[in-house]
């Protein structure tokens, strides 16, 4: 029987050849990117799930407060959690502290290699993660001062094919390092990522044996990971942490500071944590589940079409039900008969599917920035989810189908009484206008995603960044980094094409990581101290962004002696210090960590980052010998040219090391890429979903047309216009279009304010991102009918009469 029933469906696929394109290719397209998204979305999901241990791995977040109100938010906090949480709750089995150590040149022999990322760690690094190591000890690698670990490549850039291990390294320290171990690169999906990693002990050395730095509530920059003990209640270990975390700030009396401790699960920091001094940059959890609720738009898009083509032109198969019953045949046995169709017809597209899959990777890899290769059709998870939505496909959508069509009494088919059911035709009207709906939300929520992204790279900065290159931070050791840094300048500045040079501790367009607490007006209480993010910079660093000021002066050569214990506010750092308005701050002066200085200026609020994130409070201070980047202004007239003096008096005066620049323009806009790859992923499978319910309506028109043929032909018969007959058949597919445009704009509102709401500066939503997508999907809707409806109106009547 099976045989047979496959026989059948194979020439009934082969005699309506439209009907098996479009459902082939219908339910193929959404197949391959509701498959495609899924694996986007599972990828981002699988961040961190490789560790061991990782149900039991949770890193402590830190909320700070002045005088009861939050202030800052920390993923790296308090150096002094880890340790203090260990020896005080015995549901802690382990814990390990990771600092960022900064950018490092590492020198070995002739091989000299710019590391970027590093860290200190402690030795229970290798406990607490599942980062294997290739060579080396995991229990000892990190227990003495000055040993590292490396990663493999970075290791064969080094030292070749010859074992590091035991070698020693010369980072610019008084003393060199020694290798204990190399460890695979870390995989993509983790949000931890480093060059190499410094035992925690070479910090403590540096701070020295009189430090209390381990111990500190006040110092911020550690990461903090704890490894709970089997069974262990996070929920309940967090409430722990209020009453013991109070009692270490009373020590601090009328400081105003406060700190609320919290456990993060290691598998949802990527996803769900977005604060100050993350390890790398997160992805975003709201807009995974978008892409995840887009997958399943598109899929059920599919699977309509078929439902509705299949119950369309069931009137056209009434016959063969009737007389297979005639002859016998049971209602189980024609719902077996309709299944197999179904069957056959989810299986055949999921071979187009896989197909699809192969040829368009490489485009969803760029699209997505999410490297996605052809082993993905050997993993398991693939093709569970390809086996998934073959079974659930074949039968969500041949189910109701086989039930209708099973369910023609043969009596008034023979007598030719048959008619469509109401209810099959209300059935199909509802499962258009949820096509429709589904596209004109995805549709509402593209063009919301563009609009914000352009409006973000569009918005004035408050600052100058255009035609800047920067230099990244010098890190070969030099007699004098002040002479040195003073002689390059000079010698650069003689170039025409230079305008001005200018070196600090954080450029725009990335997060100030010096964040300094306790900072109050002279003769305040302590618990008017407040935190306020540091940049530290030369007399011209103001200058040369074009910050503009609103009141006092900026630093100045002509106070060389007395500038270097000032200080410029921006607005925002004046009102937080509670003035009301912001001149009355200029000659005020604070207390900076027991040092006094004077308030000279005040500047306009800037976006120091992108526009996601409110203005900071921001303090300016004039370091002259700072170590930082070096931002050049320059003409773009010359280049090259003006690239290769720069290198050329680099190379001069900072001998050994590498000149490593970028643009300031391309990299603050770096910071928009995942927003933008996001709206690229959104808008392509929002046409895609829109492709795909087109192919369903261009369908459904067809067999709509063909049943009303005869009633076209005895319409231009008795004298209607061409138009007339247009209008009629496009009437009914208005009010659809009309009343999806009417469920899904709300959503669609919905949906666009939730998103929008996690950017700080944000376009308002206009009614023009509701009427662009209605009047898309209505020009498309009516460009499908129009075809079929323009050859139905211009057939000749004669033939329309002849219609069976």
């Amino acid at each position: 029987m099976i045989k047979n029933y496959l026989l059948i469906a194979f020439r009934n696929l082969k005699k309506n050849k439209a009907f098996s394109f479009i459902n082939i290719t219908g339910l193929a397209i959404g197949m391959a990117a509701g498959l495609l998204i899924i694996q986007y979305v599972v990828f981002e999901l699988s961040y961190d799930n490789f560790h061991v241990k990782k149900e039991r791995v949770f890193r402590v977040a830190q909320d700070r407060y002045n005088n009861g109100k939050l202030s800052t938010q920390w993923a790296a906090g308090a150096f002094a959690a880890g340790s203090k949480f260990k020896a005080n709750f015995p549901e802690i089995e382990d814990f390990v502290k990771v600092v960022g150590a900064g950018p490092v040149l590492a020198i070995y022999q002739e091989q000299r290699l710019s590391l970027q990322k590093v860290y200190f760690s402690g030795n229970s690094f290798f406990n607490i993660f599942s980062y294997p190591l290739i060579a080396g000890d995991p229990k000892t690698a990190l227990q003495e001062p000055f040993s590292i670990v490396i990663t493999e490549t970075n290791a064969k850039k080094l030292f070749g094919n010859t074992n590091p291990i035991g070698k020693l390294l010369n980072f610019g320290y008084d003393q060199p390092v020694k290798v204990t171990g190399v460890m695979k690169d870390f995989p993509v999906n983790t949000h931890f990522n480093t060059d190499i990693l410094l035992s925690y002990a070479t910090l403590l050395k540096f701070a020295g044996p009189k430090s209390d730095i381990d111990d500190r509530w006040r110092n911020d920059g550690c990461l903090t990971y704890l490894l709970l003990k089997p069974g262990a209640d996070p929920k309940a270990l967090e409430a722990k942490f209020v009453p013991y975390v109070n009692k270490e700030y009373a020590q601090f009396k009328g400081s105003g500071d406060g700190a609320k401790y919290y456990l993060q699960p290691l598998e949802s920091i990527h996803l769900k944590s977005h604060l100050m001094m993350e390890a790398g940059p997160n992805g975003d959890g709201t807009s995974v589940y978008l892409l995840a609720g887009i997958a399943i738009f598109v899929i059920v898009i599919a699977w309509i079409n078929y439902i509705n083509l299949a119950t369309a032109r069931g009137i056209g198969r009434a016959k063969e039900v009737g007389v297979r019953k005639t002859l016998g045949s049971a209602r189980g046995q024609l719902i077996t008969q309709f299944m197999m169709e179904a069957l056959l017809l989810n299986g055949l597209a999921i071979v187009l599917a896989i197909a699809l899959i192969i040829v368009f990777l490489p485009i969803f890899s760029t699209i997505s920035g999410q490297y996605i290769s052809l082993t993905l059709l050997v993993e398991p998870a693939f093709w569970a989810g390809v086996l998934g939505l073959f079974v659930l496909g074949s039968f969500f959508s041949g189910f109701y189908p086989a039930m209708v069509l099973s369910g023609f009494k043969p009596v008034e088919v023979m007598k030719g009484k048959l008619s469509a059911s109401p209810r099959g035709i209300m059935l199909r009207k509802i499962m258009v206008v949820f096509q429709f709906a589904a596209s004109i939300f995805l549709l509402i929520g593209s063009l919301t995603v563009f609009e914000q992204i352009r409006f973000m790279e569009q918005q004035n900065l408050g600052i100058n960044i255009n035609q800047t290159l920067v230099i990244k931070p010098p890190l070969a050791k030099v007699d004098s980094f002040y002479r040195s840094m003073k002689a390059f300048k000079n010698e650069s500045l003689r170039n025409s094409s230079v305008k001005s040079i200018t070196v600090s501790t954080s450029i725009p367009g990335e997060p100030v990581d010096w964040n300094a607490g306790g900072i109050k007006l002279v003769g305040t209480p302590e618990s008017e101290g407040k935190q306020y993010r540091i940049i530290g910079g030369d007399m011209d660093y103001l200058g040369a962004f074009g910050v503009k000021l609103i009141g006092g002066r900026l630093f100045s050569e002509q106070f060389s002696t007395t500038d270097p214990h000032a200080v410029v506010l921006n607005i925002k750092a004046a009102a937080q210090m509670g003035f009301d308005k912001p001149l009355q701050s200029i000659g005020k002066k604070i207390d900076f960590w027991g040092e006094v200085y004077t308030i000279i200026g005040v500047v306009d609020n800037y976006h120091q980052q992108s526009l996601h994130d409110a203005y900071d409070a921001l303090i300016f201070r004039c370091i002259p010998d700072v170590r930082g980047q070096v931002s050049v202004k320059i003409s773009t007239a010359n280049l090259p040219q003006t690239i290769a003096a720069l290198k050329s008096n680099w190379k001069a005066f900072f001998p050994g090391d590498q000149f490593d620049y970028f643009f300031l323009d391309q990299h603050f806009n770096e910071q928009y890429h995942a927003d933008r790859q996001f709206g690229q992923v959104f808008a392509a499978f929002t046409g895609i979903g829109i492709f795909v319910a087109c192919l369903g309506l261009f369908g459904l028109v067809s067999y709509t047309i063909v049943q009303r043929t005869k009633e076209i032909g005895i319409r231009k018969v008795l004298g209607a216009s061409v138009n007339g007959i247009l209008q009629l058949l496009y009437k009914d597919f208005a009010k659809l279009v009309l009343v999806a445009f009417l469920v899904s704009a709300p959503l669609g509102w919905y949906a666009c304010h939730k998103w929008l709401q996690t950017y700080a500066f944000r376009i308002d939503i206009s009614w023009t991102l509701f009427l662009i997508p209605f009047i898309i999907v209505v020009f498309i809707a009516f460009a499908t009918v129009s075809y079929l409806s323009f050859k139905a109106a211009l057939m000749n009547p004669v033939k329309s009469l002849k219609t069976e």
